[in-house]
């Protein structure tokens, strides 16, 4: 691999340290925990986020009309996201252990913290579930398709692609066909190093 594009790796690495530092302190200004994946508040913050709370009914009465006809829309997006995760969960048990490719944690992906928020009622709590659930699918969806195509393709493309997953700046160049031939067994093997550790806890 180009030294350049490993140092800027170990670089984002560092920075990565740093943005988990801030949140750490972001924690202890907001008072709270975060135990066996519960978070656990101070009970001054608990009776403050309440005191802010707005009641389901006003809530309802007070959004905005086109967000109460989209809703049934977002809603029905429940249906492809069950199939999705299915399939992705499917797909990985089947095809991964052929191919030698460690499978992906989902639990990693699936972060359901924002129903501990006092402050929020019961529909906004669903909502965010919803949030959670199809931003983490989707998380976990990238995670199986990029390590599909590290075994697959570990090929970069011609032209930037935006938001490129982290496994992407390890590909062979394109059309370096002397280093694809010589590495591709090499990265085939190489999953953990860019394993991504889960986040919070």
């Amino acid at each position: 691999m180009n030294p350049k594009i490993e140092e800027l790796i170990q670089t984002l690495k560092v920075i990565e340290e740093e943005m988990e530092s801030e949140f750490r302190k972001k924690r202890e200004e907001f008072r709270f925990t975060v135990e066996e994946k519960r978070v656990r508040f101070a009970e001054e913050v608990i009776l403050q986020g309440r005191a802010l709370k707005i009641g389901l009914l006003r809530y309802l009465r007070e959004a905005h009309p086109f967000n109460v006809l989209t809703a049934p829309v977002i809603y029905t997006g429940f249906i492809p996201l069950l199939f999705l995760d299915l399939f992705v969960t499917l797909y990985q048990t089947i095809c991964f252990p052929v191919y030698g490719i460690p499978k992906a944690r989902r639990g990693d992906y699936m972060v359901f913290d924002r129903g501990d928020l006092p402050y929020l009622n019961a529909l906004e709590k669903f909502n965010c579930f919803y949030c959670s659930y199809a931003n983490g699918l989707a998380a976990y969806f990238r995670e199986v398709a990029a390590r599909t195509e590290q075994y697959w393709c570990p090929i970069k493309h011609a032209r930037r692609i935006r938001s490129a997953h982290q496994r992407y700046p390890r590909f062979f160049e394109y059309g370096d066909a002397d280093s694809y031939r010589k590495g591709l067994e090499r990265l085939r093997r190489q999953f953990e190093s860019n394993k991504t550790p889960p986040d919070g806890a």
